[in-house]
């Protein structure tokens, strides 16, 4: 087939540090090009790709200080205008851009399949009510139900290659928090169970500018000796602190669709406790892998429990579920549904 396979330009693929979709849309390019299958990567003009690289930007939106920069910026809309401006090349086109993309897919003649890596808001559900053309696929059951009357195509679950991923069957006692520092992702209750459990938390995140005021509130003046912020930190660090912490602390207070990192600190034999929201009980096995808590009670009763979870249970777990293998053949059977039902 001839896949285009259009990226957000927020992060390079794959990223340097911070950046899950990339991740993901790395993983899957370069398994689709060892497939056979001749794809063409539209991403920022620093990435590195298998593919055929398709750039209307030398280098990462986020790194070259970009306004607005995960919105409806010039350099975004060129790359997706760009993209389906060659739709008579491929055979199916891919789009990671979710409801940026939305206007265009819609009036392409290409079949196209936009992957929603973010939530449906109230405001972007109107979008895709309006303009239901392109198909919609979805990174979790979770998500899928947040839009019930979208072209939903099928769900796959995000995967990644795990070759480079550090795996310890022992752990150095502290908590770890990765991503984002953000009221979202609840840093400051990572710092609450810390705090009343006296164990030291590692805090290795991203702080986005508009999180600068969550951060002046919630985070800064509890920053100590043992609960400390060491910034962004590419995959080889962060590799390292989940394959040696006690458990990843995952205390989202929204639905988020997937969340990469959970799966990425499993890999590493790291147990995750996370809030029953969104897709967590789809990613965690349950007093196997982890705990699917209610509030921050069990979550930090669960931190107690630790010695219940098996390392090896979590590593197998990831590398089963959520491998780049397993979301290749999920995509490549819904290009060959869209195909099919477009009569190619």
């Amino acid at each position: 087939m001839k896949i285009a396979q259009i990226a957000p330009l927020v992060e390079r693929i794959p990223p340097k540090k911070y950046g899950g979709t990339e991740r993901v849309v790395h993983a899957l390019t370069e398994e689709l090009v060892k497939r056979g299958h001749d794809v063409t990567l539209f991403a920022s003009g620093d990435s590195k790709t298998s593919a055929k690289l398709a750039a209307v930007y030398p280098r990462a939106l986020r790194e070259a200080n970009v306004e607005d920069v995960y919105g409806s910026n010039t350099w975004t809309l060129l790359n997706i205008g760009s993209a389906y401006a060659r739709q008579d090349e491929f055979d199916i086109i891919h789009d990671h851009n979710g409801f940026l993309s939305l206007p265009v897919a819609h009036m392409a003649h290409t079949p196209a399949i936009l992957t929603c890596h973010g939530p449906f808001t109230k405001e972007t559900r109107k979008l895709f009510q309006a303009f239901k053309r392109p198909y919609i696929s979805t990174i979790s059951y979770s998500q899928a139900q947040q839009l019930p009357d979208a072209n939903h195509i099928g769900t796959v679950y995000n995967g990644i290659h795990f070759n480079d991923f550090t795996f310890s069957q022992e752990h150095d006692g502290y908590l770890l928090f990765v991503g984002r520092i953000s009221m979202e992702k609840g840093t400051h209750i990572a710092i609450d169970i810390a705090q009343y459990l006296n164990k030291p938390l590692i805090i290795a995140a991203k702080l986005d500018r508009h999180d600068i005021p969550y951060y002046r509130q919630y985070i800064r003046h509890r920053l100590t000796e043992d609960i400390r912020w060491i910034g962004e930190v590419d995959q080889q660090k962060r590799n390292e602190l989940m394959s040696r912490a006690l458990c990843l602390l995952h205390p989202a207070t929204w639905k988020e669709p997937f969340g990469l990192t959970m799966i990425e600190a499993m890999a590493c034999g790291c147990p995750v406790i996370a809030f029953n929201r969104g897709s967590v009980p789809e990613l965690i096995a349950d007093r196997k892998t982890g705990f699917v808590v209610s509030d921050v009670d069990d979550m930090t009763d669960a931190v107690l429990s630790m010695d219940t979870i098996d390392r090896n249970a979590c590593r197998e777990h990831a590398l089963q579920n959520f491998n780049a293998l397993r979301m290749a053949d999920g995509y490549e059977a819904l290009y060959k549904k869209v195909l099919g039902r477009n009569g190619l």
